[in-house]
């Protein structure tokens, strides 16, 4: 099997897992932005990571079919858990 690296490097969105600074504890991606702001959930105003995941959890309890939405629950959650857990 053959790959054209150029193109699948050329196909590739870098841009969305860029992370941005929200606040001194909140970083986002580009992508989680996008889909957070799609289900209007106001993360500006959390003070940390689990605070957003509340958020979503809210969301999610009223329609469990949004993948998207619970896709970056579980990103975010990981993301909390390694940041904020003493190993």
């Amino acid at each position: 099997m053959d790959f054209d690296i150029d193109k699948l490097v050329g196909e590739m969105d870098f841009n969305k897992n860029k992370m941005n600074y929200i606040n001194n504890k909140v970083y986002l991606t580009n992508f989680e932005i996008d889909v957070l702001n799609k289900y209007k959930i106001n993360y500006n105003n959390c003070t940390d990571l689990k605070s957003i995941i509340f958020e979503i959890e809210e969301v999610l309890t009223e329609d469990e079919s949004l993948d998207d939405l619970e896709a970056i629950s579980k990103s975010i959650s990981e993301r909390d858990y390694y940041l904020n857990t003493n190993k």
